[in-house]
């Protein structure tokens, strides 16, 4: 079954509160929170994410997706625990190889409650997280460099998503494969066939003028 996560990246901060009733209403499954924090990536986002999850927090059941494109994984998880997210998910490029601290990220996400996800750039191989899939919930590919929204999908991305699908099926892990970047009623088809079952959509869903018709099309 294919859930949706929303990403509140474009959001617009005066209509924010009646955007995030418009997606829950549209049958979303997630609100995706984009945490940057100028180091990592160039853009930073760490109050206006946390003023939207919080916020979202507050109006909604819905579970957070919290994904961190920051360098000190650590100080953020902290910092989300207090929310409880359904998901936190930190980049495998933040780690600097270090895989006693991976691992330790790894079980502080589990040991507050929440599922753990593992998120990868475009220009980073499958190979360097394989090792932690059977002990993560899920893998996030980027089908964009991180950063900005509103980015076109890189095709060569989906290669990613069916070499890590055929993989997690020979080895029977139990895993999701969530993709964000580019997701819109044209690609998402595209990224489900190859194995996603977690799509990230943010300015596709919010500029929508029906926001459950929107969502229907990125699950079909």
């Amino acid at each position: 079954m294919t859930e949706i996560s929303a990403s509140l990246l474009t959001l617009d901060k005066e209509n924010a509160i009646k955007t995030m009733y418009n997606l829950e209403a549209g049958k979303i499954n997630y609100f995706h929170i984009d945490v940057m924090d100028g180091k990592f990536v160039e853009k930073n986002t760490t109050e206006i994410m946390k003023d939207y999850a919080l916020t979202a927090s507050h109006i909604s059941n819905l579970g957070l997706d919290v994904h961190l494109m920051v360098e000190n994984v650590e100080e953020f998880v902290d910092e989300y625990s207090m929310l409880e997210p359904k998901i936190i998910t930190f980049h495998i490029e933040a780690m600097n190889n270090n895989e006693e601290r991976i691992k330790n990220v790894i079980y502080e996400i589990k040991n507050i409650g929440s599922r753990v996800g593992i998120a990868i750039n475009p220009d980073t191989d499958i190979e360097k997280v394989k090792k932690y899939l059977p002990y993560i919930h899920m893998i996030l590919i980027m089908t964009v460099v991180p950063g900005k929204g509103g980015q076109t999908l890189i095709a060569e991305t989906l290669e990613k998503v069916k070499k890590v699908k055929e993989y997690i099926d020979e080895n029977n892990i139990d895993i999701d494969i969530e993709v964000d970047g580019g997701i819109n009623d044209e690609t998402s088809n595209k990224a489900i066939e190859c194995g996603a079952n977690i799509l990230v959509s943010g300015k596709y869903l919010i500029s929508s003028e029906n926001i459950g018709e929107a969502v229907r099309k990125l699950k079909e």
